[in-house]
Formats: C-alpha cells, structure tokens, sequence
C-alpha cells in the first residue's frame, strides 16, 4: 500500500539559510568532510546547522550496502582516509562544540568495518576539545566484537546503533543487515562500556503495526537500550521503498509516552525526529538517571 507522498501540514519547515549556515557548510567543504545532515537530505538541517551543530558522517560518502530507504549512494568505496580523525577534531574545535555525532556509512570492505577510524575521530576530539561529549552511530561491524570493542575502548559517551524498523520488515529494507545481530550490538556495549549509554532509533512508515512497534521497544529494552528516537520515514526517490502511512504528531506523542512508561530512560518521537535531533539533551536526559557515583 503507497499513499500520497505530499508531504502533511506537520512537516512545514525552515529553509535552510542563515550565518551560521554557511559557515558550518563552508567549513565542512574546507575540510573534505561529510555530514548526514547533507547526505541523508535530513529535514532539520536548518535548525541544527543554524545552532552550529552537524552529525559528521566519516569513512566517505559511498556505502558498501543498498537499504531500500536510504538516500545515501551505493557502491564501492575506494580507499581510506587516515587523516579525516584530525581533520573532524579541529572542525569539532573550530566549532567549539560541546557535543559531537559522529557516524559512517558501511564499509563492508574493510576489515574492521571502519572501527578504527571511528577510534581514532574519538581519540582525537577528546586530545583537542576534552570537555566535548562524543556520540558514534555506527553500523553494525558484521558482528565483529573485536571491532566493536576498538570503539567502545575510547568511551564514547553514547553508543548508537539504530535497529531502523520492525522485525518483520528488517529483511525488506535492510538486506545486507540483520535484527537479531542489531540487537546484541547494543547488548553487547553494555558488557564493554557498562556505564555508557546506549540508543537505538526506528523509522515508522514503512508497513508495520503499533503492536510491532511495541514488541521492537521490548527488544530493544531486553538489550539493555537506554534511549530511542522514533521518526517519520521519508522516502528519498521513487526508487525507494513507499511510505506506507503518515503518522500524526499525536501518535508520536503516543509512543513516546508508551516507550518512556515501559522504561526508556529518553524517548524523542515526532515526524522530523532523527537519530541525532537533540541528541545532547537525549544524553542529558539519560545521565541525570544514572545512578550516583557514575
């Protein structure tokens, strides 16, 4: 089932204009960096990038994989970039930024699925600007713990591995992925970085159910999950999966009160949510319920 792709009232937003704007894209095009924001054609670029705030998106711009939601290219990524890490931490201090996302397309090619390099942008934003907080969304490194542990090891302050939709609908839009393996990523961070945070982010839209919605919550819970954003899903071409269904502000409004009620420690659920929309104030959220003496 496709519905009408105009998109609702609800998704009005600013375009995206102002200093600040062109600044923070001067400098990332200065730097030979790439940001999601731009990548992923994110809804909120203004907003964020006007408050001097980017997901910078590192190992290229070319992924390895081919999810049927997502607008970032397919193929083959050629060579690799030792130097993006000091590159990233002297834009992230140019910035004077206070909290930092970092993710990475998939880089099936590599190895290690680029966990050193992730490391390294880790290591390097904590040398140059120690009082900035670091969040990775990373993929899920084929299930390789070794390459996760190279991560978790610099002590990100929020570990993110979005599990992106509903088990019955994985295979359909993640073909290369696996929801099970998602899944024991996030569990597996918690052995690693027991007093980390941990997030996980879905998109709705795409064909499931709010029971399936709810049951996808209880997973990721049962992971030891600590965060969760929930978003709209916008299709970026005709070539990519159909949406299946607007979701009302009142029924982001629903899960939201339905995730934190079953125990999230943060949930941000809206139509123009993303995984790193507000992300400071999500990992705020989370730390204020750590237990004292963490």
């Amino acid at each position: 089932m496709t519905i009408d792709r105009r998109l609702p009232e609800w998704f009005k937003v600013k375009m995206p204009t102002g200093p600040n704007h062109s600044k923070l894209k001067n400098l990332i095009k200065a730097e030979g960096l790439h940001t999601v924001c731009e990548e992923a054609h994110c809804p909120n670029i203004g907003e964020c990038w006007e408050k001097e705030t980017a997901t910078f998106m590192i190992l290229g711009d070319v992924c390895t994989r081919a999810c049927t939601y997502c607008a970032v290219t397919t193929g083959r990524p050629v060579g690799l970039d030792l130097e993006e890490p000091q590159r990233l931490a002297k834009t992230v201090e140019t910035l004077n930024l206070k909290y930092a996302v970092i993710t990475s397309v998939n880089r099936d090619d590599l190895a290690d699925g680029g966990a050193y390099i992730f490391a390294q942008c880790i290591k390097q934003i904590k040398k140059r600007v120690p009082a900035c907080k670091v969040e990775v969304l990373t993929p899920d490194f084929q299930g390789d713990w070794k390459s996760l542990k190279l991560v978790t090891d610099e002590n990100p302050e929020t570990f993110n591995h979005n599990i992106e939709s509903v088990r019955r609908i994985f295979p359909r839009v993640r073909a290369k992925g696996d929801y099970n393996l998602s899944l024991s990523l996030l569990d597996r961070v918690k052995d690693f970085m027991p007093n980390g945070v941990t997030k996980s982010g879905m998109m709705v839209g795409l064909g499931e159910t709010k029971t399936e919605i709810v049951e996808t919550m209880e997973d990721l819970l049962k992971n030891r999950c600590d965060l969760l954003t929930i978003g709209q899903y916008l299709r970026p071409s005709k070539k990519h999966t159909p949406i299946s269904k607007w979701y009302t502000p009142q029924e982001f409004e629903d899960l939201k009160k339905i995730g934190q009620d079953m125990g999230f420690k943060h949930v941000a659920s809206g139509p123009l949510v993303r995984s790193s929309y507000h992300a400071d104030e999500q990992h705020s959220a989370a730390s204020t319920e750590l237990p004292i003496g963490i």
